[in-house]
């Protein structure tokens, strides 16, 4: 269920998902909901590749969405220095999440280029993780009571801004909140017969789709609308 050689594959029909033999009740409710797959590398950063490539695939050739987006990540930039950041240590990360998004304006290829271009790719990981710590850390009193370690300083600096650390959920409320945007994950896990919705936060509208299996994040694609 990972990219290949590849960081984040091109599409694929969602049946790349279902057993040959039998598909399970969970996998025909996807496959009845989904059309398609994206592929990502499972290395521990699934998660973030997986959010700002889908979230940046579903605004291509909106000006708008892009402008906005771009005024959020320059915006964000204070969010992590005023948690304490020095500004050497996160400015490269930044701009060149910032010249992801001016170079792919119109391009799905050029998109699909840069994030599997190990640098650039790794170097938008990184400052997400940066920014997502700065968030817990800017909310302490909220997100305090969600993270089990000494203290959510800690918890920041081993297992959100450290590359190759699993995602929590309480790391993916802190992104979508920092950066304004909606998240749909499907979940596979669990003896449920159904798959689990998780829309966060609630009651907004997703901009981006992500499969949950297995510790593993993929990028989802809606099946059209007649």
């Amino acid at each position: 269920m990972e990219a290949g050689d590849g960081l984040v594959s091109r599409r694929e029909d969602i049946s790349s998902l279902l057993s040959a033999l039998m598909p399970s009740a969970k996998q025909k409710e996807l496959s009845s909901q989904f059309c398609a797959v994206r592929k990502v590398r499972g290395d521990g950063n699934c998660f973030y590749r997986a959010f700002c490539f889908a979230h940046l695939e579903s605004i291509l050739r909106n000006a708008r969405a892009l402008q906005r987006f771009k005024d959020k990540l320059i915006q964000s930039g204070n969010t992590v220095a005023s948690s304490g950041f020095d500004k050497s240590s996160f400015k490269h990360h930044l701009n060149t999440v910032l010249n992801v998004v001016e170079q792919c304006y119109t391009d799905e290829n050029t998109l699909f280029r840069l994030f599997n271009d190990q640098m650039t790719s790794d170097s938008i990981v990184q400052y997400l993780r940066l920014l997502t710590s700065a968030h817990l850390q800017n909310h302490a009193d909220f997100f305090c009571n969600f993270v089990e370690a000494p203290d959510l300083q800690v918890y920041c600096r081993q297992e959100v801004e450290a590359m190759a650390m699993e995602c929590d959920h309480v790391d993916i409320l802190a992104l979508s909140q920092a950066l304004d945007i909606c998240i749909h994950i499907v979940s596979m896990e669990g003896d449920e017969q159904q798959l689990v919705h998780h829309i966060i936060p609630e009651d907004a509208e997703p901009s981006l789709h992500l499969l949950y299996q297995t510790s593993h994040y993929n990028i989802l694609y809606t099946q059209p609308q007649l």
